[in-house]
């Protein structure tokens, strides 16, 4: 089964944001991930959502996903943003 990330983000350091998306997108890369949303688009909020930007990265499995999100790049990565930004962050599998 398909893994993905799901992201919806705000980032208020543009700077650290682009330190972090360097990093973020290699760690991606070395485990075959797929950018299918990268937040640059349109989006139009409905309900209750605040957050501007969406990201949605397939992985050809869950497993692949949970070790990306677990590596030291990721992990490097992770520490640009974790004091500038807003997220929901979540990791799941696909139907196929």
């Amino acid at each position: 089964m398909s893994g993905y990330f799901i992201v919806r983000c705000e980032y208020f350091n543009e700077s650290e944001y682009m330190a972090y998306a360097k990093l973020a997108a290699d760690a991606v890369k070395e485990f075959n991930g797929e950018f299918l949303i990268t937040g640059k688009g349109s989006q139009n909020q409905k309900e209750s959502g605040t957050l501007p930007k969406t990201v949605v990265v397939k992985f050809d499995s869950f497993e692949d996903a949970l070790s990306c999100y677990q590596c030291s790049a990721y992990e490097k990565a992770l520490n640009f943003i974790e004091n500038s930004s807003d997220r929901d962050f979540v990791i799941v599998e696909g139907l196929s």
